[in-house]
């Protein structure tokens, strides 16, 4: 699905691209990379505090708040749009070749995937307001633990990115392993809970819900990261074989 929205980007600006005589002054295109670089840092750092927020939520029972990021998902959509489109121009108008084109397109994806982490914490924070009425299901079996660990390594991934730091985003994608662990935790936890007791089901198949999505942050976070040391080193590696 990505490899096709791309492939349509390109297609969208092929017929505005400069002829081949066209020179772009290296400084126009460099300040249009780094536009495109600050609006994306803005949107993880929006997403990153939707998950500190969606995670306070749970754990005060609060629906309102929980609903707050709901609804701000349509914020973080349009600032998805706002980067594909500056994208689009930057390729039109600049011509880019080369590595200047991989960049625009890895940033592309890296906007893609935080789209995405976006949603994933609007379904969070859906199961949230769900279960916000209720009494807690075991303290909720370690989930506010993977969302803030989900939130630090969405902040650690837009810093790697912003020093173009291989080490980083390496780091960034080992965490992910103990994200993988408190998901299993929680889905073993919530699967005994709803066993033992009917009256436990509903909220542990909502609080697993909310689980799997957060187990998909860091997923998405890992497949930045990677992004990142394309970037940086122009080679594809896989951080979470």
């Amino acid at each position: 699905m990505e490899h096709d929205r791309t492939a349509g980007t390109l297609a969208r600006v092929e017929a505005d691209r400069p002829g081949p005589t066209h020179q772009v002054a290296r400084p126009s295109l460099d300040r249009e990379e780094r536009i495109i670089k600050e609006t994306l840092l803005r949107m993880a750092s929006l997403i990153e505090e939707r998950i500190r927020v969606t995670v306070e939520a749970l754990e005060s029972h609060d629906a309102a708040l929980a609903l707050t990021v709901i609804e701000g998902d349509a914020e973080i959509n349009a600032m998805q749009a706002e980067a594909l489109d500056h994208i689009i121009r930057t390729i039109a108008t600049q011509a880019p070749v080369a590595r200047d084109l991989r960049f625009l397109l890895t940033l592309d994806h890296i906007a893609y995937e935080l789209e995405r982490i976006g949603d994933s914490i609007a379904n969070v924070a859906k199961r949230v307001r769900d279960v916000a009425p209720h009494p807690a299901l075991a303290e909720y079996v370690g989930i506010p633990e993977m969302g803030r660990l989900a939130a630090r390594i969405l902040a650690d991934v837009g810093r790697a990115l912003v020093d173009s730091d291989v080490g980083g985003a390496r780091a960034v994608a080992l965490q992910d392993d103990a994200i993988d662990a408190l998901y299993h935790h929680a889905t073993d936890e919530l699967i005994r809970l709803g066993q033992a007791d009917p009256a436990n089901v509903d909220r542990a198949l909502r609080l697993l819900i909310a689980a799997h999505y957060l187990e998909r942050i860091g997923d998405r976070v890992t497949n930045i990261a990677e992004d990142v040391v394309f970037l940086a080193t122009g080679e594809h590696e896989d951080l979470n074989p």
